[in-house]
């Protein structure tokens, strides 16, 4: 990366920070925010009292009423002078401001205390809603390895990856993720490498092997002797490829704040010529100052500033009751304007676990052959060889003289034959003919007493709900549906034109990935949107780059998790169809909630231009729309 793209990313990543930064506040002290409020509540309360019973001269009225004012309105000051420091003059926070301090100087004390007291409830809808989708998402997200097993002398230490140096041993044992990338020592075992290569199929690991960090160990213990820094390692780059990809990638903005840089300068802009131009012409500087602060509190985008964030809120919360969680208000605005979809197939469109779907005897009976190849295959830990066991379990196999081969097979001896269960190596090893089985999938064979007696089919299957899933995505109105996939040609088309998906792009390497998601999002036009779903390590670059990244919760990968956007927690793919109704339907309600505040608003202020608008009208025009458009944002809780 160039100095000058170095450059440019921090200051998006700081532009990003400060963006957020008044939202993480209401997030992290939700409780503070709601003392204020109920504080400010109950001194305007008070001071509205004090005021109707008592004749107060009006530095009295004005004390009163400058306590909840100040208690309430101080942050958003502060907010708004933060951002003009960053070059962010016209935001909401701004005029929030303007319109509350013209308020207070016509004197509409409670006008000015109502209108900062209803922005932060605002601002704390927001802060939660988007606080509570990224607590629950981080709570399942830990994108490093935690520690290396470290052998030094005799004995085993656990330490940080970071703290392990390149020709150091490592010690993994089975079920343990691979912290580092190295070669095989001492050992034999297998490796799921589903999360770096997406290959369903797990790779044999014996001495001389070279192993690669992000890999899970299923079987053996196997001792590593390290080859790279951890800095240098599988993982640490595939986490480099996803910040490079989110770095690209541009969020889409709060349709409130991209309003607000408009409409705010405009509304400012406006009534300093009310205030000025009329003044000198009438000579009334007194009369026009008045009508413009007037027209500022009606202006004051009090209903957009609350109702926006709020209706984002309740979509993103129908969302997480149906199983689906939405990272911000962004995720949720581009998932309504999807046009393509496209999947990752291992633990995604299928289940990302072995199953045997066809048995082809030639000696034996399909039974006889399954019981045979079960016996020899219960003592070893291959998920092919668990699923075979599980197919037909035998409860006390009479098998001896086992052998594991790797990367070929096992051999044993059950009930006096010689049983070899294996792939095309081993068949090719014991000089048995054998012909490629038509079926997709992973062929096991066997071989009893020296002829070939048969194979099994073992394959990931299609998951049951995803045809309807794609369905249900076709009926939402995408229009294309594309399956990368890491494995090979034959697996991947074949599972492509059972679904029925438009297009197939297999045997691609996480680099590969994203280049091909990169030229389907150069063919996005109009405003379309790009989603991808997947589970794997190998996943969260693409993930990352995708308009909307869509991870699975249940058996997703850290990493992936960490790069989405949204979040399947029970891995099914209908949701998405029901995720993008959901969104589609809270932006329909946004939409209607600016369109009626714009039109209240742009009646009450030509009605203000010419002095026919009181206060009361003004708070009508902030307050009343605010409350009208707070009820039809609920509307988006709903869940259907």
């Amino acid at each position: 990366m160039s100095e000058h793209e170095h450059e440019h990313n921090h200051k998006h990543e700081h532009h990003h920070d400060h963006e957020h930064e008044h939202e993480h506040e209401h997030e992290e002290n939700p409780k503070e925010s709601i003392i204020k409020i109920s504080i400010t509540a109950a001194l305007s309360l008070a001071a509205f009292l004090l005021t109707s019973c008592l004749d107060l001269p009006a530095w009295g009225v004005l004390l009163l009423w400058l306590a909840p004012y100040l208690l309430i309105s101080y942050e958003t000051y502060l907010e708004a002078f933060e951002n003009i420091r960053h070059g962010e003059v016209f935001d909401e926070n701004f005029l929030m401001c303007v319109a509350a301090t013209g308020a207070m100087v016509l004197g509409d004390y409670k006008e000015a205390v109502l209108v900062m007291l209803l922005f932060q409830i605002g601002e704390l809808f927001e802060g939660y809603a988007v606080g509570k989708s990224r607590r629950s998402i981080e709570q399942m997200m830990d994108i490093r390895p935690d520690m290396a097993r470290v052998v030094r002398g005799e004995q085993t230490e656990q330490v940080k990856p970071e703290e392990v140096a390149i020709g150091e041993t490592i010690e993994i044992r089975p079920g343990e993720r691979i912290p580092l990338d190295g070669v095989v020592l001492a050992g034999d075992s297998t490796v799921d490498t589903s999360a770096l290569t997406g290959e369903s199929l797990p790779a044999a690991a014996a001495p001389g092997d070279d192993v690669l960090s992000g890999c899970v160990n299923l079987s053996g213990l196997l001792r590593v002797q390290v080859t790279k820094a951890f800095g240098q390692s599988t993982v640490s780059k595939v986490l480099e490829l996803v910040q490079y990809a989110e770095s690209k990638k541009t969020k889409s903005e709060a349709f409130i704040r991209r309003f607000a840089k408009i409409y705010t300068p405009c509304v400012v802009a406006f009534a300093v010529l009310l205030a000025v131009v009329p003044g000198i012409i009438t000579r009334d500087f007194a009369e026009w100052f008045t009508r413009a602060c007037t027209f500022l509190v009606i202006s004051c985008p009090c209903s957009l500033v609350i109702s926006v964030p709020l209706t984002f809120f309740c979509g993103i919360g129908a969302a997480a009751k149906r199983g689906l969680l939405l990272k911000g208000s962004s995720a949720l605005d581009a998932l309504a304007r999807i046009k393509t979809v496209v999947f990752d197939k291992t633990g995604t469109l299928t289940g990302g676990v072995f199953h045997v779907t066809a048995v082809h005897a030639d000696q034996f009976d399909e039974q006889e052959l399954l019981r045979l190849a079960s016996a020899v295959e219960s003592a070893s830990n291959h998920p092919v060889a668990r699923s075979i066991v599980l197919t037909c379990p035998v409860e006390e196999p009479a098998v001896s003289e086992i052998q594991e081969l790797v990367g070929r097979g096992v051999k044993g001896t059950v009930g006096g034959k010689s049983v070899c269960v294996g792939n095309d190596k081993l068949m090719d090893e014991l000089g048995l003919p054998w012909l490629p089985c038509h079926l997709v999938g992973t062929t096991v064979h066997v071989a009893v007493d020296g002829v070939y007696a048969g194979h099994i089919v073992v394959s990931d299957e299609i998951k049951p709900e995803a045809k309807a899933a794609l369905a249900a995505l076709k009926n939402e109105g995408v229009q294309k549906t594309v399956m990368l996939t890491g494995d090979a040609e034959p697996i991947g088309q074949a599972v492509g034109r059972e679904l029925g998906l438009d297009e197939v792009y297999a045997k691609l390497l996480p680099a590969d990935k994203v280049e091909r998601l990169e030229s389907l999002l150069k063919a996005e036009k109009g405003g379309a949107t790009l989603a991808f779903v997947g589970d794997g390590i190998n996943d969260a670059p693409v993930l990352a780059r995708a308009d909307v990244g869509i991870a699975m919760g249940g058996v997703g990968s850290d990493a992936a998790i960490e790069a989405a956007d949204a979040v399947l927690m029970d891995d099914d793919p209908r949701k998405i169809a029901l995720g993008v109704r959901l969104a589609r339907r809270t932006m329909r309600i946004v939409r209607q909630n600016i369109a009626f505040s714009l039109l209240v608003k742009a009646a009450v202020m030509a009605l203000g231009l010419f002095g026919l608008a009181p206060m009361g009208l003004a708070v009508f025009a902030d307050v009343g729309v605010t409350m009208l458009v707070i009820l039809n944002a609920m509307r988006a809780l709903k869940a259907e």
